[in-house]
């Protein structure tokens, strides 16, 4: 995987750089991302790194979705509801994990919809603005 991006250093920058070119895998990193969950030790075990093949230089990561909702359901997880309902839409944009849509949707506040809505526009080809490729 490659990406138009400038070299990102941190794991928010492999992650996106794992991502690339993928749009329902960049938007669910990007939800993850701006939600703070790659600050969270119990949440980055299920975050794998490596370098990228094509150049050796650049880092890329990989978030095992279905580990992360198996964690959660199982309680190894914890998180507010909030939190358990985007990290589940993050899984389902990104690995068509099932999630219910009325009790996803339901609970959040007007920033997480907002993150939601513009997570949804990306998967479906529509990156933001600010994005390299738009």
């Amino acid at each position: 995987m490659t990406s138009s991006h400038p070299m990102e250093s941190g794991l928010a920058g492999a992650v996106r750089a794992g991502a690339a070119g993928l749009y329902s895998l960049e938007a669910a990193c990007e939800l993850v991302i701006s939600t703070g969950w790659l600050h969270r030790d119990d949440f980055t075990r299920f975050v794998s790194t490596g370098t990228s093949v094509t150049d050796g230089v650049t880092e890329l990561a990989h978030i095992d979705w279905q580990s992360v909702i198996s964690s959660c359901d199982a309680g190894l997880l914890p998180c507010s509801s909030g939190e358990n309902r985007i990290l589940r839409l993050a899984a389902s944009i990104a690995a068509g994990i099932p999630v219910d849509l009325h009790d996803a949707l339901s609970g959040l506040d007007q920033a997480s919809i907002s993150l939601v809505v513009g997570a949804t526009r990306h998967a479906n080809g529509q990156r933001p603005a600010d994005q390299p490729g738009s």
